[in-house]
């Protein structure tokens, strides 16, 4: 339940490992953000194997807000699964996700979940976060640009920024896709592979506080390859139909 006593509405979903430094300003900065705009909600902090005292500095804040959850991994297993974890274990029917270096700003939460909770006809599935005025070095800057431009040749996605951690989700159909590690990469082009609308909204971007980078442009460009040929090959996959339930008559004929 959440502070009030309430289900929470939204979810607030943060992978983290070695963020000792980044966990407190972050949670806090969620939490004010969230109860600006008086909905009901959790965070849950997916602590992916860290080694240092991100683990002490969750469960602390956990004991101080009833609204902070935590999970843990025995062992580091990549930003998506933490993210996968999260989300089943979310009470939430919308989720919204960020990054745990502190890079993305809590305030630019409520862009992502306003647009989900007004959507009457429940389509709208996804609403992507794509930064602007990146605060990141040329370098990685220009790497990002080039893997962005690579695939959405190839997925035809329409979205310009997929690596951005800001994103925001209806529970239920996010767990309708297929898992793979660095799935989060590719979110739009999975939604709209499943016959959902997606949303895109310009975000803003920080500098990294404290702690370090766990990718590097290298590594990044080794797993992007397979990756890109591998969500092309589930899009060709996909399934063409849906079914529909058919009721019996309560005709003449029936």
């Amino acid at each position: 339940m959440s502070a009030g006593g309430s289900l929470p509405r939204i979810s607030v979903v943060i992978p983290m490992m070695n963020e000792a430094e980044n966990a407190s300003p972050l949670i806090k900065g969620i939490c004010a953000a969230c109860e600006g705009e008086g909905v009901a909600f959790e965070v849950v902090a997916v602590n992916d194997g860290s080694t240092d005292g991100t683990g002490a500095v969750l469960e602390g804040l956990a004991r101080a807000d009833p609204r902070v959850r935590v999970l843990r991994h025995a062992a580091p297993a990549g930003q998506s699964a933490a993210v996968h974890s999260g989300v089943r274990a979310a009470r939430g029917e919308i989720i919204c996700t960020l990054d745990g270096d502190g890079q993305n700003p809590p305030d630019q939460l409520p862009k992502l979940f306003k647009p989900l909770l007004a959507d009457d006809i429940g389509k709208l599935a996804l609403v992507a976060g794509q930064r602007v005025a990146r605060q990141d070095t040329a370098s990685k800057r220009w790497a990002s640009k080039l893997a962005n431009g690579l695939r959405a040749r190839i997925l035809k996605d329409g979205t310009r920024d997929t690596g951005c951690g800001l994103k925001g989700f209806r529970r239920d159909a996010f767990l309708g896709l297929p898992f793979f590690n660095h799935m989060h990469r590719y979110l739009p082009a999975l939604f709209k592979r499943d016959g959902w609308e997606i949303a895109l909204v310009d975000v803003t971007h920080a500098e990294r506080a404290a702690g370090q980078s766990k990718y590097t442009n290298f590594g990044r460009a080794i797993v992007g390859v397979s990756d890109l040929l591998g969500v092309a090959w589930l899009i060709r996959r996909r399934k063409t139909q849906a079914p529909e339930e058919v009721k019996p008559g309560g005709g003449e004929d029936g």
